[in-house]
């Protein structure tokens, strides 16, 4: 089966909206497009190159980022990204009737997770999710990413699209790979790890003002 791996450039309060530039994606409102380009420098092009372009992957993409990336790879191909991109199978969720004219783009159609579980059960090269903000609520809910990597940057953004939503399943998560630039981007890999663990740091019984505390908290949640 094929494993999918989600890489999102991330800000410290969650927004991933319209991280490599003004224009990229506007939508709602938002003002800070190009959030990561100040943050670039030497030692953050090692990681980037390892998590985006070492491994042999096809780009999972929702329409939106679809449209971006179409709109700009093809016509950026004299480096290596852009080679990769226009080499590698695009596929593409959308319930759009517009044909995808990218060449190796291949369009999903239906329910998201249903659509990707059967992507991953087809013979290819794993999958890796970029942008596609859309795509993240219903595949982490449905279990189908195994791994995630959060590339989180210096800077609290407070507005704009987010890789969680609040309706996320609880579970743990088992970091794999890390890696600081030297201006703090933080390069974090993750892999599931079940359930929640939960303990305690109490080593004896609570006094009477905990116990006081707690009924007065259970009665107003009630």
């Amino acid at each position: 089966m094929r494993k999918l791996t989600g890489a999102v450039f991330v800000s410290l309060d969650g927004v991933m909206q319209a991280p490599g530039g003004p224009n990229e994606d506007p939508s709602g409102g938002f003002r800070f497009g190009g959030w990561t380009a100040p943050f670039d420098d030497e030692s953050a092009h090692e990681p980037l190159s390892k998590y985006l372009m070492e491994p042999d992957y096809d780009l999972l993409l929702g329409k939106r980022t679809y449209d971006i990336f179409a709109a700009y790879w093809p016509y950026n191909r004299d480096n290596a990204i852009g080679e990769k991109f226009q080499r590698i199978n695009k596929y593409v969720l959308t319930h759009s009737e517009e044909p995808l004219t990218w060449d190796n783009s291949h369009k999903l159609a239906g329910d998201t997770a249903t659509a990707v579980e059967k992507l991953k059960r087809s013979e290819g090269r794993d999958l890796l999710i970029q942008g596609s903000s859309t795509l993240y609520v219903p595949l982490l809910a449905a279990g189908l990413i195994d791994r995630l990597i959060l590339m989180t940057y210096p800077v609290v953004l407070g507005e704009g699209k987010r890789i969680f939503d609040g309706s996320q399943h609880p579970g743990a998560l088992k970091l794999v790979e890390h890696t600081v630039t030297d201006k703090g981007v933080v390069f974090a890999t993750y892999e599931p790890a079940g359930e929640v663990p939960t303990g305690t740091f109490e080593t004896k019984p609570p006094s009477e003002a905990e116990l006081e505390r707690r009924a007065k908290w259970a009665s107003e949640d009630a």
